[in-house]
């Protein structure tokens, strides 16, 4: 026997700690079903959809992020590459693309083997960081969509440093 076949007790689902956090934050959430949540959130520039799945086979809780912008066909290239370009950069999570609905989407997974819990400010932790990454490239995204420059343009016009003071 192999021990990922050994089968692990939890004290918490995993999906009731969220529940938890976000009744504390007052976040607006709905309990989708037994192993998924969904929260509303809103950011600077748009409003986030995430949901929060636990997968049993993998004991992993996937994060999904998700933001009103929808690629068009003619867009799909070059949001690809941006995507791309951004991906290099993160050191935890990325930018995926659901070329069907045309969605762009920010994931991560967290790793939970052995019988491990998500802690309160991991999920915090999680849901904070991703909002941060969603809102320092949404703009790239916007200008690629919506302003029709290339990746890298996108990319630069976001991501510069103010020198000095005003």
């Amino acid at each position: 026997m192999s021990l990922a076949e050994i089968e692990i007790e939890r004290d918490l689902h995993p999906i009731d700690v969220i529940e938890q956090v976000a009744m504390i934050n007052d976040w607006n959430f709905e309990r989708t079903a037994d192993d998924e949540i969904a929260l509303a959130v809103e950011g600077h520039w748009t409003n986030y959809h995430i949901s929060y799945a636990w997968m049993e086979d993998h004991e992993s809780l996937h994060f999904a992020c998700a933001f009103d912008a929808k690629v068009m066909e003619p867009r799909m290239g070059e949001t690809l590459r941006l995507l791309s370009l951004i991906n290099e950069q993160l050191l935890m999570g990325h930018f995926d693309l659901w070329e069907q609905e045309g969605a762009i989407m920010f994931r991560q997974t967290l790793l939970l083997s052995g019988g491990a819990e998500p802690t309160p400010q991991q999920v915090e932790v999680l849901l904070a960081g991703a909002i941060e990454t969603c809102e320092c490239y949404f703009q790239a995204f916007q200008y690629v969509l919506w302003s029709g420059l290339n990746a890298k343009d996108a990319l630069a016009s976001v991501l510069f440093e103010t020198v000095g003071e005003a």
